[in-house]
C-alpha cells in the first residue's frame, strides 16, 4: 500500500475540523455538508466521508474546496437552515476570509495529490508539434544571422533562444515518436498552425502569438506600455470586491526608480484549444522579459518544480479545457528562478472555461 502523502493527510483533516469545530454551537454533519453543497451538484455524504478520510483520502476537485471555503467563510451558512451562500452574497470580510481559506485548501490539495503528476507536454495523440519563436528585429540580429556568412547560424535570428532549447528538448522526450518542429513566425506555413502548437515569447515580435490569443478569447492582453520601454505588460480582467470587472495591470519588479536591475518579471502559460483545429492544443508562453518567458516554461519542465506545479494545475482547473496563470518570476543574480505555484504570491491571477465531462 502507498503511504498517504503528508499533505493529504492534512487536508482531510482540515476538511474534518472545519465541519467539526468552525462553529461550536452547531454540530455539522457530512450529510447536512452534502447537502448543502448538492447546489452545486449532487454530492453525497460519503464522498464527504472520503475527503475526511485520513488512511485514504481523496482530494475533493477544486469547485468544491472553494464550495468548502465559501460555506466556512460565514456563519450565515447555518442560520436559519445549512446552506451554501454564493460568492455575490459574501460581505468584503466574508469574500475576505473565502479567498483566505480558499488559497490554503487549494494548497494542500495541490501538494497531497496521491495520484502521479500530469504531464502538460505529453501529447498522447502522437499529432504534430510545432514551436514558434519571434524573430528578432535586424537591428538586435547577431552578426552570424545573414545567410550570406560563411559561419551562418540560424540560430541567431531566434528571439527567446534559451527557453526554446529548454521547452524542445523537453517536448522531444516526452513524445519520441511525433514530428516536433521549431520556427521563427517568417518560416511558418498553414500546415504548422493547424497542429499543437506552442509560442513562446511576446506579441510585439511575434504576431502569431497575437492573433491567436485574439482567436482564442483570452481574458488576457499584451500591450506596450510609454511607462515601460523594455517589455510589454499585461492586463487581464478581474472580479472586484464588490462584484464590479475591471482590467488589471500586472508589472515588472526593479531594485529602484532607475530600474537599473529586473528583480521580479511576469510570466504566462496558457493552455487552450487551437483556434484554427479544436482537436490539438495551443500552448502560450509568454513574459513581460525574456526571463518571465524563460519562468514561465521551466515552470513545467524543471525537474524539482514541475510535479507540484503539474499538480496545481490538475487541482487549480480540473478538468477545463482552457487555463491560464499568470506567474512571478523571481530574477537572483540575472537569472529567472521557476516559479512555484504552491508558494504565495506567485500566481498573480488564473483563469479557466470549458470544463472536460
Amino acid at each position: 500500500m502507498q503511504p498517504v502523502p503528508l499533505a493529504a493527510k492534512q487536508l482531510a483533516e482540515r476538511l474534518r475540523q472545519l465541519r467539526q469545530q468552525q462553529w461550536p454551537d452547531a454540530r455539522l454533519t457530512q450529510n447536512q455538508l452534502a447537502s448543502a453543497f448538492s447546489s452545486d451538484g449532487k454530492l453525497a455524504a460519503v464522498t464527504v466521508s472520503s475527503w475526511e478520510s485520513v488512511t485514504s483520502p481523496k482530494v475533493p476537485p477544486r469547485h468544491r474546496l472553494q464550495a468548502y471555503a465559501r460555506f466556512f467563510a460565514t456563519h450565515r451558512s447555518i442560520e436559519g437552515g445549512v446552506k451554501l451562500l454564493s460568492l455575490g452574497a459574501l460581505t468584503p470580510d466574508e469574500l475576505a476570509a473565502y479567498k483566505e481559506l480558499e488559497a490554503e485548501l487549494l494548497r494542500l490539495a495541490a501538494r497531497g495529490s496521491t495520484e502521479a503528476a500530469p504531464r502538460s507536454w505529453h501529447f498522447s495523440d502522437g499529432g504534430p508539434i510545432t514551436l514558434i519563436c519571434a524573430e528578432l528585429p535586424g537591428n538586435q540580429k547577431g552578426p552570424l544571422a545573414k545567410p550570406a556568412d560563411p559561419n551562418y547560424t540560424a540560430l541567431q535570428a531566434y528571439a527567446d533562444i534559451d527557453a526554446l532549447v529548454e521547452l524542445h528538448g523537453h517536448v522531444r522526450a516526452e513524445n519520441p515518436n511525433a514530428q516536433v518542429h521549431f520556427r521563427i513566425v517568417s518560416q511558418v506555413d498553414p500546415d504548422d498552425l493547424t497542429g499543437h502548437l506552442i509560442l513562446i515569447g511576446g506579441v510585439v515580435w511575434n504576431e502569431i502569438t497575437e492573433r491567436l490569443s485574439v482567436l482564442a478569447r483570452l481574458p488576457i492582453r499584451q500591450f506596450e506600455h510609454p511607462e515601460l520601454g523594455s517589455g510589454e505588460i499585461f492586463a487581464a480582467i478581474v472580479t472586484g470586491d464588490d462584484g464590479e470587472q475591471k482590467e488589471e495591470e500586472f508589472w515588472p519588479k526593479w531594485t529602484n526608480s532607475e530600474r537599473a536591475v529586473l528583480t521580479e518579471d511576469v510570466g504566462l502559460l496558457a493552455r487552450v484549444p487551437n483556434p484554427l483545429n479544436s482537436n490539438r492544443t495551443l500552448t502560450i508562453c509568454n513574459g513581460i522579459h525574456s526571463r518571465g518567458v524563460y519562468g514561465a516554461v521551466r515552470s513545467l519542465t524543471d525537474a524539482q518544480l514541475r510535479a507540484a506545479n503539474e499538480r496545481y494545475i490538475a487541482t487549480a482547473f480540473g478538468n477545463s479545457r482552457s487555463f491560464a496563470i499568470l506567474m512571478s518570476v523571481d530574477v537572483i543574480k540575472d537569472k529567472g528562478m521557476t516559479p512555484d505555484f504552491n508558494r504565495d504570491g506567485v500566481v498573480l491571477y488564473q483563469w479557466s472555461q470549458g470544463v472536460v465531462s
